[in-house]
């Protein structure tokens, strides 16, 4: 099968970055904003960024409801950083009126390492992604405190006072991850996100 075709979800964040990522990791990869151009791709990329501002931004730009469309009829999505937080069931330390994708069943909490100024790296082992630990950034990084029957732990910190907390998990086609991998130039989660694209798609 050819390149999949990836959206990244571009209504705030690290848009461009992982539009970079998913190009060299063999995907055709292009900015989503609108409905017609979600129905164009087969899997999505929701950005690090601003969690709330994402959330207000998905229903100025009517992408609410067709995302969700597409995430209960199976299409693949990745979230890092502020997309874990999209793509979480529930949201703690959040805004009252914060609402995401809801596509994991799992609860995450904002900004749970800290600050920017509290902004760190750490190596991460993730189930799937051979090779050395991934060398994560994490920036105003959630947590996830819970994840229900369905959802696979792929990663966590191993060392380190955040040591065994939950960074990565996958329910099907769902991906999410704490960190921002699109930073680091490493492409091993991006590939490993193109293959299930890929592989959903066949």
């Amino acid at each position: 099968m050819g390149a999949p075709t990836i959206g990244v979800l571009a209504l705030q964040g690290d848009v461009r970055e992982h539009l970079a990522a998913l190009a060299a990791a063999g995907a055709d990869a292009r900015p989503v904003r609108r409905p017609t151009e979600l129905d164009a791709v087969d899997g999505l990329v929701v950005p690090g960024g601003e969690s709330t501002t994402i959330s207000k931004l998905a229903d100025i730009f009517e992408m609410r409801e067709p995302i969700d469309k597409r995430v209960a009829d199976g299409m693949p999505v990745y979230g890092s950083c502020a997309g874990m937080i999209m793509l979480a069931t529930e949201v703690l330390d959040g805004r009252p009126d914060q609402r995401g994708f809801a596509g994991i069943d799992m609860t995450v909490r904002r900004n749970a390492f800290g600050r920017q100024v509290d902004s760190f790296e750490a190596p991460v082992t993730i189930t799937g992604v051979a090779g050395e630990p991934f060398h994560a950034v994490f920036i105003r990084a959630p947590w996830v405190e819970r994840v229900g029957a369905g959802v696979q732990v792929i990663g966590s910190v191993t060392g380190g006072p955040a040591a065994d907390r939950i960074v990565a998990v996958r329910q099907g086609n769902l991906l999410a991850t704490s960190f921002h991998p699109e930073l680091t130039g490493d492409l091993r989660v991006h590939a490993y996100f193109v293959d299930l694209v890929r592989t959903a798609s066949a």
